[in-house]
C-alpha cells in the first residue's frame, strides 16, 4: 500500500531518500551530502543536497544523530522506502531451491515442520525466525481408536492429517465393552475421516436429533464417545522461535536492556503471540517497523512475517524479527516463499487421507 508521504515529496527528494536509505542498510552508517551526491546520479550541488534533506528531516523521514553529520532513517522513513521506494522481486532461484531442499519432504508432524520452518527462516536471514503452532483440532482427523480402561473410563488415540498423536482419557456414563468401543472405532472412521473433530461432533449430534428414538446401539455409542472425545479443550496458543541469539550480533540492538526485554519477550511469548495472530488474521505479508508492532520490547526491531494455511483455512503465520536495519527487498521474498512452501507441505499432507 502506497505511504501517503509518497505524494508529498518530489522525484529528486524520492531519489535521495531511496539512496540514502540503501546506503545506511548496506553499512549502517550515518550517510553525508558528499556521498549522496556521488551515489544518486543527480547533477546537483552538496549544498542542495542539504537542502533536500533538511526538509526531509522536517517532515520526519530522516535524522541526524548527535555524533555525525550525516543522516540516517527513521523508521517513517523506513516505512515509505518499503512501501514505495523498492520494488520487490521473485525470490531467486537457488534461494528457493535451498528452501525447498531443506524443508522435510516426507511425512513428519505439523510441529516438526514447523520447527523446521523457523529454524530454516533465521538460518536464511541470520535473524530470528518466528512461526506460530496452529491449534490441533484445526487438522482434518485421520484415525481414531478407544481403548477401554476402569470404572467407565476410555483412552481416546487420536490420530491427526499432520501425523500428529493426541491422547485423551473421557469418563462415560456407562462403561463399553471392547466390541463396542471397535465397533464405534470402525464407524467413525469410515464416516469421519478427513473432517475435523468440531465438524464430526456436530455432524453426529445432529444424527442424534434425527434418529430420535429410533437411533441403534453403535450410533448411540459413538455419539456418547464422540461428545466426550471431540468436546472443545483448552489450547495454549504457542510460537515457535529459532535463532534469537543472532540478534545479539547487531549494533542497534547490542545494548544489554535493549537485549534483555527481547530475549524476555522470546520466553514469555505472550505478546509475540497477540502480535502473530494479528498478522495470521490478514492475507499476504505483514510488516511492522519499530513502534508500529505496539509492543515496547520491538521498538528497535522490524517484524515481517507472511500467513500460512491449509485447505482455504489459515492456520498461522511465519517470519523473522531483526532490526530495522534489515534488507528488506531480500528478506521479504524469503518470509512469503517460505510461508507458501509451509502451506503447500501441509496441503499434500491433507490430501494423503
Amino acid at each position: 500500500m502506497p505511504h501517503p508521504l509518497g505524494h508529498d515529496i518530489d522525484a529528486r527528494a524520492r531519489r535521495l531518500l531511496r539512496t540514502l536509505i540503501a546506503q545506511y542498510l548496506a553499512d549502517g552508517e550515518p550517510v553525508g551530502s558528499r556521498t549522496l551526491s556521488r551515489s544518486s546520479g543527480l547533477d546537483v550541488s552538496p549544498a542542495t543536497i542539504r537542502n533536500i534533506m533538511a526538509d526531509l528531516e522536517e517532515a520526519g523521514l530522516v535524522a541526524s544523530p548527535h555524533t555525525s553529520a550525516g543522516r540516517v532513517p527513521t523508521p517513517r522513513g523506513l516505512r515509505l522506502f518499503v512501501d514505495s521506494l523498492i520494488e520487490l522481486q521473485p525470490l531467486p532461484l537457488e534461494d528457493m531451491a535451498r528452501l525447498q531442499r531443506e524443508l522435510p519432504p516426507g511425512p513428519t508432524t505439523t510441529r516438526d515442520l514447523l520447527g523446521n520452518v523457523s529454524s530454516l527462516l533465521s538460518a536464511m536471514t541470520h535473524f530470528a525466525g518466528v512461526v506460530t503452532v496452529p491449534r490441533q483440532v484445526d487438522f482434518p482427523l485421520r484415525h481414531i481408536d478407544f481403548v477401554p480402561l476402569p470404572e467407565s473410563r476410555v483412552l481416546v488415540i487420536l490420530v491427526f492429517s499432520d501425523n500428529q498423536v493426541q491422547n485423551r482419557v473421557v469418563q462415560l456414563a456407562r462403561p463399553l465393552d471392547g466390541r463396542e468401543l471397535e465397533q464405534a472405532a470402525n464407524y467413525l472412521n469410515a464416516h469421519f475421516a478427513g473432517l475435523r473433530l468440531d465438524d464430526i461432533r456436530a455432524h453426529l449430534l445432529r444424527e442424534l436429533r434425527e434418529a430420535s428414538s429410533e437411533l441403534n446401539q453403535l450410533l448411540s455409542s459413538a455419539v456418547e464417545l464422540a461428545a466426550a472425545s471431540f468436546a472443545p479443550q483448552s489450547e495454549a496458543d504457542d510460537v515457535l522461535v529459532s535463532g534469537q541469539t543472532n540478534l545479539m550480533g547487531y549494533s542497534e540492538l547490542a545494548n544489554l536492556e535493549r537485549l534483555r526485554e527481547l530475549f524476555e519477550a522470546f520466553q514469555k511469548k505472550n505478546e509475540l503471540v497477540q502480535l502473530m495472530e494479528v498478522c495470521a488474521r490478514a492475507p499476504g505479508v505483514r510488516l511492522f517497523i519499530g513502534e508500529e508492532s505496539g509492543f515496547a520490547a520491538l521498538d528497535g526491531c522490524s517484524v515481517v512475517t507472511a500467513s500460512y494455511g491449509a485447505q482455504g483455512r489459515v492456520l498461522g503465520a511465519v517470519g523473522v524479527i531483526g532490526p530495522t536495519r534489515m534488507a528488506y527487498e531480500r528478506v521479504i521474498p524469503v518470509v512469503q516463499a517460505t510461508a507458501g512452501l509451509l502451506s503447500d507441505a501441509l496441503n499434500r499432507a491433507a490430501t494423503a487421507l
